[in-house]
């Protein structure tokens, strides 16, 4: 499993507890982290959000995922999340922990680490989003854990247990910052905000962004590389050759870029080539055009004879 710390950086590792048991009652009971959104799973995105926490606790029940968890789950089962994230922290060791609800289809690691600078930055307790309304999201956050469990246990003895406790009654006694962010602090209640994740993810502007990271899932693939000098690539080899080069081209580079080790700096490389090729290739069409076209000005005048 990765890990967030640096070694020119103590202190930076941070856990991560991902809620997923809860009962969906205004999806209708469904299986809510199994619902899909640009064709992966809730919780499959919010995984990777967290991908490099150096322990990652799923409060749910096991089933597969894209990359090693670890599985709690409160006892009894559907106490709450107060309940939930008590179970989920007792797996983890690091001085922060990310706690994150299981149905945020915008969570991208950026704004993780960006709570998590945050809370480094400052002496709060926490870091949390606000959502398009002002309102506090305690489940997309980062937490100080000590502060956490100072909370979770003196609430645990006021009420002699955290079943069915809401989570205002941890906030309220921390300090907390807030970050307002009304599109990762989105989270889907209802078939209808199920339906706005999906229309919203195939605009124009995410749609390629969100195709790519749904392939390397399937795909097993953990590799961020160019995407620009790869559609580049694409363009010349279809102008310039013939519009099926283009995806052949492609398959191409990743292959050569495999058998060359595989890496970012392996596919640029063999992009560089490839793209180099298709120019020399376009110029020779270009030149070829040029022998075979006739004299653009042409001698018009009459025989002086």
């Amino acid at each position: 499993m990765t890990t967030y710390e640096r070694p020119d950086v103590p202190g930076t590792a941070y856990d991560a507890v991902v809620l997923a048991g809860g009962a969906a009652r205004r999806l209708g009971g469904a299986d809510k982290p199994g619902v899909r959104v640009g064709g992966r799973a809730l919780l499959d995105r919010v995984l990777a959000a967290c991908a490099d926490a150096r322990t990652t606790v799923v409060v749910a029940d096991p089933r597969p995922t894209p990359r090693p968890v670890l599985w709690a789950r409160e006892d009894p089962p559907g106490g709450g999340p107060l309940a939930a994230l008590a179970a989920g922290l007792r797996h983890t060791t690091a001085g922060q922990v990310v706690v994150l609800s299981a149905d945020l289809p915008f969570l991208a690691a950026p704004t993780v680490r960006r709570l998590l600078a945050d809370l480094r930055a400052g002496s709060a307790d926490g870091v949390l989003l606000a959502d398009a309304d002002g309102r506090d999201q305690p489940l997309v956050a980062a937490y100080r854990s000590p502060a956490l469990h100072r909370e979770l246990s003196r609430l645990t003895e006021e009420h002699t247990g955290l079943t069915g406790l809401p989570l205002r009654r941890l906030t309220a006694g921390l300090d907390l910052t807030r970050v307002p962010d009304p599109v990762a602090s989105f989270d889907c209640d209802t078939w209808d905000d199920i339906a706005t994740a999906r229309a919203r993810i195939r605009e124009h502007g995410h749609v390629l962004d969100e195709w790519i990271s749904a392939a390397k899932d399937e795909l097993g693939i953990d590799l961020d590389v160019d995407t620009g000098v790869l559609l580049d690539l694409a363009r010349d080899a279809a102008h310039g050759v013939a519009r099926p080069a283009a995806p052949l081209t492609t398959f191409l580079v990743g292959y050569a870029a495999g058998r060359a080790g595989g890496g970012p700096e392996a596919v640029a490389e063999a992009s560089r080539k490839a793209a180099a090729l298709a120019q020399r290739w376009a110029d020779e069409a270009a030149d070829a055009k040029a022998d075979a076209a006739p004299d653009a000005t042409p001698d018009t005048r009459p025989d002086a004879g």
